[in-house]
């Protein structure tokens, strides 16, 4: 959790709240700040592929870096790029952005398969869903003070100087704990020492295509949604409502909230059914807000759509390990990196349907309508998989 705090919750996601400062303190404008979140976007992107060439890196160089060395590497660089932005000089923020990037992508991938694998080896796989409560708090952590520092008439920069203050008190608390290989050593006691048993072969090919294509639809229908839904409230609700800067914090609230209760499903659960579940349920979230256009179906919507968040790359990793274990890095981080190009796609395409629109309410029910329909697409082939591909041992 705290991991992926540091690398998610601020070191990718405290760019949201901290925007309406740097632009109130006038070192971006829009357009500006469009071009940052972008070239983080990039960065995840690059970060996932880097991730997913790592074994074939691995083969050609005679040895990469394990999990956990990856996860503190990234974490240092995370503090160190948090920190850059508090500095004056806005030409190498891109670059800072971008490579802040590629350090969440590691951090996340490199945490989500060594905590998977360690707690597989202790027989609590369940437990996995538990370090996705980190960006969610980490979103919390960075959404709720910067309300404060607003009435304090604190600048942008301090802002980011507090934050990477925090990652490296995170980083501090991590350092300990990751480290080693991913199962216990051999002559370990407990479920590690038993024998290695034969991987179970790999599932169709069309299912593994799907399971990919699927969760890179995730990426496009939240990163429009978790881009404009607060500009949309501003528009809809009265001028000076503090509601506005409480929904990216609800939201934070309900990603951790969302990736508890997934501990508490089973694991003979069929994970592709409550991927279809958790995609539907967001597609609602975006819904809500454009049929409610008031502070609670804002409130309620933001809740809604952080509740599966974290829990569908939960249970899409799961899926992966399960589909392909011989692969499983590499699966995992080519499923990232379709999420990444998902994210990407997803604020162009925004834009564009705004330029098209008659007004900018209309763009941006254009620009939600589409990304709840993708999801609801997703949730179709989620379905379509579990029905096509039964899995008896699993249940629905």
């Amino acid at each position: 959790m705290a991991a992926l705090a540091a690398a998610m919750g601020i070191g990718r996601f405290a760019f949201t709240p901290l925007l309406p400062m740097m632009l109130h303190d006038g070192v971006v404008d829009i357009a500006t700040g469009s071009w940052l979140a972008t070239a983080n976007y990039a960065g995840y992107l690059a970060g996932a592929l880097l991730y997913m060439a790592l074994p074939w890196l691995g083969r050609r160089a005679g040895g990469v870096p394990g999990n956990a060395a990856l996860v503190r590497g990234g974490l240092v660089a995370t503090v160190l790029l948090t920190a850059a932005l508090a500095l004056p000089w806005p030409t190498v923020w891109p670059l800072m952005r971008l490579l802040a990037g590629v350090a969440s992508a590691m951090v996340f991938l490199g945490t989500a398969n060594w905590c998977m694998g360690r707690l597989a080896h202790l027989g609590r796989p369940a437990l996995g869903g538990l370090i996705f409560c980190g960006p969610g708090l980490g979103i919390v952590a960075t959404g709720l003070p910067t309300g404060a520092m607003v009435a304090a008439g604190w600048s942008a920069a301090a802002g980011w100087a507090v934050f990477a203050l925090l990652a490296a008190l995170l980083c501090a608390l991590v350092w300990p704990v990751v480290q080693g290989a991913e199962a216990p050593a051999a002559g370990a006691t407990g479920p590690a020492a038993a024998p290695a048993l034969q991987r179970p072969a790999p599932h169709p090919a069309a299912e593994r295509t799907l399971l990919a294509f699927a969760y890179g639809l995730a990426g496009l229908g939240y990163i429009v949604t978790a881009t404009f839904l607060p500009v949309i409230a501003r528009a809809a609700l009265p001028a000076g409502s503090v509601w506005p800067d409480l929904f990216w914090p609800i939201f934070g609230a309900g990603v951790a909230l969302g990736a508890l209760l997934s501990t508490r499903i089973a694991p003979t659960r069929d994970r592709r059914v409550l991927l279809a579940w958790a995609y539907a349920l967001q597609a609602a979230a975006i819904a809500l807000p454009l049929l409610w256009p008031g502070r609670a179906g804002f409130a309620l919507g933001s809740l809604l759509l952080g509740l599966p968040f974290t829990a569908i790359t939960f249970f899409a990793l799961q899926e992966a390990r399960h589909q392909w274990p011989q692969a499983a890095a590499g699966f995992t981080g080519l499923l990232t990196a379709l999420y990444g190009i998902g994210q990407i796609a997803g604020p162009p395409m925004a834009a564009a349907l705004l330029a098209r629109a008659g007004s900018q309410a209309q763009g941006f029910e254009w620009a939600l309508g589409v990304a709840g329909c993708v999801l609801v697409v997703g949730a179709g082939l989620y379905g379509a998989m579990a029905w096509r591909w039964r899995d008896p041992v699993r249940s629905a």
